[in-house]
C-alpha cells in the first residue's frame, strides 16, 4: 500500500509490509467510521449512475431523490438536506451535464462541489493574533472539551508556541484535577482557581499571569452541563465579558445526532461562536449532525476529533472530507501524517541504510513505530482512493487480522537477540526453534517473516541497480 510522498517512502513501507505480510502495521482496534452508511448508500447510488450512457432529466430527478434519502437516514437536518438536493438539482439540469459524454462523473462533482460548499468552502483556523491570543472552549458534559484542551495545548507547544490552561471549570468534581493531570502529562501549566474566586475573576487573572510569563496562548477549559442553562450562560457570558477572546470555540460530540445542531444553535446564539470542533468523529453514529451544523450556525469546524490520542486532533479541510464520504478517499491527509510522523534525520538515515543494502529487523521494528502513528486501518482504508468501497465488515476484519499479525511479528523480532536482529543472516534451526519459543509462535511463523525480510533486501537490490542503469542512460 503505497500512501507516502517518495520512492524512499514507499519502500519503507513496502518492507513493514512485506515483512509481515498485511497490509498496514500499527496496533488496531476495532472501529467504525462516522460517515460508513452514508458513504456506502452515495456509492451504490453512483454506481448506478455510471450505467447511464446519457441522462435526462427524469434520471436526474430519481438520482437526487436517492441522494435525499441517504442524507436523511444519515441523520442530516431535513432543511439542509432539502437546500442542498435543490442546489445540486439546479447544478445538474444544465447543458453541460445532459450533453456531456460522461453525465454520470459530471454529477458526482457536482454533488462533491455543493457538499464542499456545504461544510464550509474552505478551511478555516483559529486566530491566534493578540498578547496571548485567547480560546475559550465550551462544551456540555462528555464532548470531550477537558481533552481537546490538553490536545491543542500539545499541538501549539510543538509548534514552538508558549500555552498556558486555565482550569475554568470550577464546578463539576474532579475537573481541575483532570486538566491538572493532562498539563502534567503533556508539560503544560494550569493556572487553577482560588478559594471562592469567581470564573470572571480567575479569567482576568489569567490573562495578567501569562503576561508575565510571556505565554502567547491562552487556553479557558470553561464549565459545562448535561444540558443548557441560564446559570451555565450566565457565567459563560460574563467570562468573554472579563477577558474578550478572539476565539470562542465549541467542543460537540458529533455523536449524538441532530441534539448536536441544536446545542451548536444555542451556544451560538447566546454566545457568538467563531468557531466548531467536532469529537468523535471515529465513533459508530450516523455523522448527518457533522453535516448540519457548519449550514445551521455558519460557524466553521476548525478541527475534528478522530480518537483519544493527542495527534487524533485533525485539522479540518471541507474539500478532503467531501472526498472522503464520497468515497473518493484523502491521500493528501495520508500523505501529511506520514510526513509528520517520520523524523527527517530517520528518513536519512534509513535512505542510507537501503542504499547501502544494509536493512536489518530492527529497521522493520523502528518503521512499525512510524506506522503506529498512522492511526488505524479502518481510517486509513478509508482515506484511500477506493478503500471506502470496501465493505465494513470487511475493512475491520482486515483491521482485526493485521493487528494479529502486527503483534506476532513484533513479539518475533523482539524474542531475537540483538546481534540476532542487526543479522538475520546468523539464525539457524536452533536459534529459530529458541525465537518461536520464546515469542510463543512456531518455527514456520519464523521462517515466514525470515523469507519476507529476504524478500524485501533482494527487492532493494534490484531498485539499486536499476537506479545506477538509469543515471548510466542519463548520462
Amino acid at each position: 500500500m503505497c500512501i507516502v510522498r517518495s520512492a524512499f517512502d514507499r519502500l519503507v513501507i513496502r518492507f513493514s509490509v512485506e515483512c509481515t505480510g498485511v497490509g498496514v502495521l500499527c496496533e488496531r482496534r476495532e472501529e467504525t467510521i462516522m460517515f460508513d452508511s452514508l458513504t456506502g448508500s452515495l456509492q451504490k447510488i453512483f454506481k448506478n449512475l455510471r450505467g447511464y450512457g446519457k441522462l435526462s432529466e427524469k434520471n436526474i430527478q430519481e438520482t437526487m431523490r436517492e441522494v435525499r434519502l441517504a442524507l436523511l437516514e444519515a441523520d442530516v437536518h431535513y432543511q439542509v438536506a432539502k437546500d442542498f438536493i435543490k442546489r445540486v438539482k439546479e447544478r445538474c439540469l444544465g447543458e453541460e451535464v445532459l450533453q456531456s459524454i460522461t453525465p454520470g462523473q459530471q454529477v458526482i462533482k457536482r454533488v462533491h462541489d455543493e457538499m464542499v460548499h456545504l461544510l464550509g468552502d474552505e478551511r478555516k483556523d483559529f486566530d491566534l493574533s493578540g498578547q496571548p491570543a485567547m480560546i475559550m472552549l465550551l462544551g456540555l458534559h462528555g464532548s470531550g472539551k477537558t481533552t481537546t484542551a490538553g490536545k491543542l495545548a500539545l499541538r501549539w507547544k510543538q509548534e514552538g508556541r508558549t500555552p498556558l490552561l486555565v482550569a475554568a471549570d470550577i464546578r463539576r468534581p474532579a475537573a481541575v484535577e483532570q486538566l491538572r493531570a493532562i498539563g502534567r502529562q503533556i508539560g503544560v501549566d494550569v493556572i487553577e482557581p482560588k478559594p471562592k474566586e469567581t470564573v470572571p475573576d480567575l479569567g482576568v487573572r489569567a490573562v495578567r499571569e501569562a503576561r508575565e510569563r510571556g505565554a502567547d496562548v491562552l487556553l479557558f477549559d470553561t464549565g459545562g452541563r448535561f444540558q443548557i442553562d441560564e446559570e451555565l450562560v450566565r457565567e459563560l457570558k460574563e467570562l468573554r465579558a472579563a477577558v474578550s477572546p478572539k476565539n470562542v470555540v465549541l467542543v460537540l460530540d458529533a455523536a449524538i445526532g441532530q441534539e448536536s445542531v441544536h446545542v451548536a444553535e444555542t451556544f451560538n446564539r447566546e454566545l457568538g461562536l467563531t468557531g466548531l470542533i467536532l469529537t468523535k468523529l471515529d465513533g459508530d453514529a450516523r455523522g448527518g449532525a457533522a453535516l448540519s451544523v457548519q449550514a445551521v450556525t455558519g460557524c466553521p469546524i476548525l478541527l475534528t476529533g478522530m480518537g483519544e490520542r493527542p495527534e487524533d486532533l485533525e485539522p479540518f479541510y471541507p474539500d478532503r472530507m467531501a472526498s472522503r464520504i464520497l468515497g473518493m478517499g484523502d491521500i493528501v491527509s495520508v500523505v501529511e501524517k506520514a510526513q509528520a510522523t517520520v523524523n527527517e534525520t530517520d528518513m536519512a538515515r534509513m535512505e542510507q541504510k537501503i542504499r547501502k543494502n544494509s536493512l536489518n529487523l530492527e529497521d522493520f521494528l523502528e518503521q512499525m513505530q512510524y506506522m503506529d502513528k498512522l492511526g488505524s486501518m479502518d481510517r486509513l482504508l478509508e482515506m484511500i482512493p477506493g478503500g471506502a468501497q470496501l465493505d465494513g465488515e470487511m475493512r475491520r476484519r482486515m483491521a482485526l487480522d493485521s493487528e494479529r499479525e502486527t503483534k506476532r511479528a513484533r513479539a518475533i523480532i523482539l524474542s531475537m537477540t540483538p546481534e540476532e536482529r542487526r543479522h538475520p543472516d546468523m539464525i539457524n534451526g536452533s536459534r529459530r526453534l529458541r525465537i518461536a519459543q520464546g515469542s510463543g509462535t512456531d518455527v514456520r511463523s519464523v521462517n515466514e517473516l525470515l523469507k519476507r525480510f529476504g524478500q524485501v533486501k533482494k527487492m532493494t537490490r534490484q531498485m539499486k541497480k536499476t537506479q545506477k542503469r538509469l543515471r548510466q542512460f542519463g548520462r
